[in-house]
């Protein structure tokens, strides 16, 4: 099940960057497995989350005093998605620059005034 939706994964951000130079699409297709691996997983994790929350109480020994502490699977969950955010920018930075996916704001004219300013 699992390796079924990273395939979907795979294929949709293969279509979004498919314009990609041959070149630079060969780079960009281990970062998309990549991706899409981490993005499954971090879905999984947020259900596990969702489901156990992201503390819980916990023993060391039957005469240590029981504490809260972090999931491991939190921890886990907090890491994934700083690699993924990652990954997801390399994936945008090898877009070209004039690609809509980059520039999703139009030019406001800002950058414009300010340099007449300077």
């Amino acid at each position: 099940m699992k390796k079924a939706r990273v395939t979907r994964e795979v294929n949709r951000l293969s279509a979004i960057f498919a314009k990609l130079s041959k070149d630079t699409r060969s780079v960009a297709e281990g970062l998309i497995r990549r991706a899409a691996y981490m993005r499954v997983t971090l879905e999984d994790y947020e259900k596990d989350i969702d489901s156990g929350g992201s503390v819980e109480m916990f023993k060391q020994t039957e005469n240590a005093p029981t504490y809260e502490r972090v999931r491991p699977v939190a921890q886990l969950y907090n890491t994934l998605s700083k690699n993924y955010q990652t990954i997801c920018k390399q994936l945008t930075d090898l877009l070209p620059k004039d690609d809509p996916l980059i520039n999703l704001e139009a030019d406001d004219g800002f950058d414009a005034f300010v340099a007449k300013k300077s």
